[in-house]
């Protein structure tokens, strides 16, 4: 009735399959109030057409776990899981999320203030209690995503849609053999961190035929720099993502359509991106990291993308992003330790058409690391400015058509190797 509180009941139904060596849940139509629910192997954890779970909006009921408050959704160390259906989670995260009034209608600051939550000093910022605005509070303070999957191999995630999640929507990390495929992602666009899809230190991984629209990046790629941990691997080195398919998924509202970045100093390699749309969001393609946090970014192949009204720029390279952490070196001419160091090179983007963006192409590197070996084949973009490249080498540009209201097309400063067929 989405009143009364299921956590016990789903716990009972989640361990009947457990004891019977794996099963499946089965959610019929309904809404149906809970707490946090822990997933587990061998369960096919399935919402029918018409269900929809509400996570519930009252925060003792999300304990705090390992320094971080628990997820509405996850499992940990689990093998051959299914999270399948028509139906809808739904995170409650506008009862977690602070909301910047710049990115608010006068009348909907004046309805979030009316409905209580405290502002900060300068009142930019509506926070939902003085709880989640003060970093000694750390389970409001530390708002969880959506769905979290850590350490799991055998994924499958179908059909389903995930909304209104207090942080990033899905964030799997250190997992293996995952396939999501015709899922929905919501986040309201002025939702603080609100990432549609996170995919971090995993292996073999398909996004196919999704529909995303995020307050923050749409589908993004990242990697950890610590040692890999996925289930049944005792193999030595940084956590890397590889090898990732990501096809026929379209993205409205985000801060970027296809995103790798900004941690990668896991490396990132081998992905694949075709058969995508784009439209509206704040950049297209956006690939982003900065010194402190890089890692080396290879083997990437993209074609066949369709945008339009793009905010800014259709095609993004950024290794001096201004997003540092604290405590991260902000001089770009010190050296540092090269898999900290970002290195974005090989990448072939091929047939991508955009109708409508501020610049075409921006492409900025470090002095010590130029962004390198970058072929773009077959692209028609219309757009304010053309390519805007610094720091970089080995630019190829074959069948490349940039329609600008601006001249010159190509603008280059300490760029090397600039090719144009």
């Amino acid at each position: 009735d989405g009143q009364t509180l299921n956590t016990a009941a789903f716990e009972k139904a989640i361990q009947v399959c457990v004891a019977a060596g794996g099963g499946k849940v089965v959610v019929p139509a309904g809404s149906w109030l809970t707490g946090p629910i822990r997933l587990q192997s061998h369960i096919d954890f399935h919402l029918e057409q018409g269900a929809m779970i509400l996570f519930t909006r009252d925060h003792t009921q999300y304990p705090m776990m390992q320094h971080a408050t628990t997820p509405p959704l996850y499992g940990q160390d689990l093998e051959d899981l299914a999270i399948t259906g028509e139906g809808i989670f739904d995170g409650g995260g506008d009862s977690w999320r602070p909301v910047k009034k710049e990115k608010t209608t006068a009348a909907q600051w004046k309805g979030l203030i009316a409905s209580g939550g405290v502002l900060n000093k300068e009142e930019t910022i509506w926070w939902p209690s003085r709880e989640a605005m003060d970093e000694k509070n750390s389970r409001d303070y530390l708002r969880p995503v959506l769905l979290s999957l850590t350490n799991c191999r055998r994924i499958r995630v179908e059909g389903v849609t995930f909304r209104n999640s207090p942080k990033f929507v899905f964030y799997p990390s250190h997992c293996t053999d995952l396939v999501m495929s015709h899922v929905t992602i919501f986040n309201e666009w002025w939702a603080q961190n609100g990432d549609g899809i996170d995919i971090s230190a995993c292996r073999n991984v398909v996004v196919y035929k999704c529909t995303v629209s995020a307050g923050d990046d749409g589908i993004c790629m990242k990697s950890s720099g610590g040692p890999w941990k996925g289930k049944g691997s005792d193999e030595p080195g940084a956590a890397a993502l590889e090898n990732v398919l990501i096809a026929g998924c379209t993205v409205y509202h985000a801060h970027g359509g296809f995103v790798i970045g900004s941690n990668t100093d896991g490396g990132v390699h081998n992905i694949a991106v075709s058969d995508c749309n784009f439209i509206g969001t704040d950049v297209g393609l956006r690939f982003k990291s900065n010194m402190g946090r890089g890692g080396l970014v290879d083997n990437i192949y993209i074609r066949d993308i369709f945008m339009r009204d793009i905010v800014n720029e259709a095609v993004l390279f950024d290794t001096h992003y201004e997003d540092a952490p604290a405590g991260s070196v902000k001089d770009v001419n010190k050296p540092l330790p090269s898999d900290k160091t970002p290195e974005f090179r090989d990448f072939h983007i091929s047939r991508v058409y955009c109708n409508g963006a501020r610049t075409a192409i921006s492409i900025t590197g470090l002095p010590q690391m130029p962004v390198n070996r970058i072929a773009f084949d077959s692209l028609v973009i219309s757009a304010g400015k053309g390519l805007v490249a610094t720091q970089a080498r080995g630019i190829d540009c074959t069948h490349v058509k940039l329609i600008t209201t601006q001249q010159p097309v190509y603008q280059t400063d300490n760029t090397a190797e600039v090719r144009v067929r």
